[in-house]
Formats: structure tokens, C-alpha cells, sequence
């Protein structure tokens, strides 16, 4: 039987990596409990102190296909490389030179909101059609592919 996933991420600012990532994705904020207006409403409510009001976000597709981001806070900061990353479909269907100025445009876009770019791989037919190797804000990598 297969099984719904959702993705999770440790990092030091849910909110703001949550907010990332919908922007990347195109995906939003996940809705409040029923019966709120907000989240902010919904965890005075609840008496989470407003210290800990940013230990977790999350965001989900808008079509309800894709798997839910969960960001969660955790004390240390990032250790290492990535054993598992994001690939981000930016230029699906897209082939040689407009693949590759689909996926720099993207790349432009998503460092405007705080990612990284790290380097760019050429297109080496028939294995690879070309990729830019990127990190978001607190420095997890992905990939525009």
C-alpha cells in the first residue's frame, strides 16, 4: 500500500524557512486549526507562549498532491552536507539552452528570497540534462532541475 510522506526540516526559523520554500514551491502556508482566524490566534489560544510560537510551520500543496513541508526547530545549526535533497522541477519538458535559461531564471528568482547559488552543471546528454546546485536560507541544499 503506498503511504502519504511528509518532508521535514530541522532549522532555527520555521516561519521563515516555511515561508522559503512555499515561495519556491508554490505551495502556502498550512490553514490554522478550525475555528481561528490565524495561527497567532490559534496558539494564544492554545497558551503556547509567544517564545515558542515559531517552533514549527508548515506548508502544503494547494492541489493536495504533493507532500507536506513540515519545518521544525531544533538547537544546533546545520552540521553538514545533505544526505537527502530537494530536486525542484523548474524546467520540466524543456531541453539544451531553454532548460538552462529556465533554470537560471529561477535561480535569480529564488536568490531574491534568500537562497544561494553554488554551481552550475552543463548539460552532459545522455545522463544529465543540466542542473544549478542551490541552498536555501539556512544553507540545505537543493537542486533546480
Amino acid at each position: 500500500m503506498a503511504r502519504d510522506i511528509e518532508i521535514t526540516f530541522d532549522c532555527t526559523d520555521p516561519a521563515g524557512l516555511a515561508a522559503f520554500w512555499a515561495e519556491a514551491l508554490g505551495y502556502r502556508l498550512q490553514d490554522p486549526p478550525k475555528g481561528f482566524e490565524s495561527w497567532e490566534e490559534a496558539l494564544e489560544a492554545m497558551g503556547v507562549p509567544p517564545e515558542r510560537r515559531n517552533n514549527a510551520s508548515a506548508v502544503v500543496d494547494p492541489d493536495g498532491v504533493g507532500p507536506r513541508l513540515f519545518f521544525q526547530r531544533v538547537p544546533e545549526g546545520k552540521q553538514a552536507k545533505n544526505r537527502v535533497h530537494l530536486d525542484v522541477r523548474a524546467a520540466p519538458g524543456l531541453e539544451g539552452d531553454a532548460r538552462m535559461a529556465a533554470l537560471e531564471a529561477e535561480a535569480e528568482r529564488l536568490v531574491s528570497r534568500g537562497a544561494a547559488r553554488h554551481e552550475r552543471h552543463e548539460p552532459a546528454p545522455p545522463l544529465s540534462a543540466g542542473f544549478i546546485v542551490m541552498t536555501d536560507p539556512e544553507g540545505n541544499e537543493f537542486c533546480l532541475d
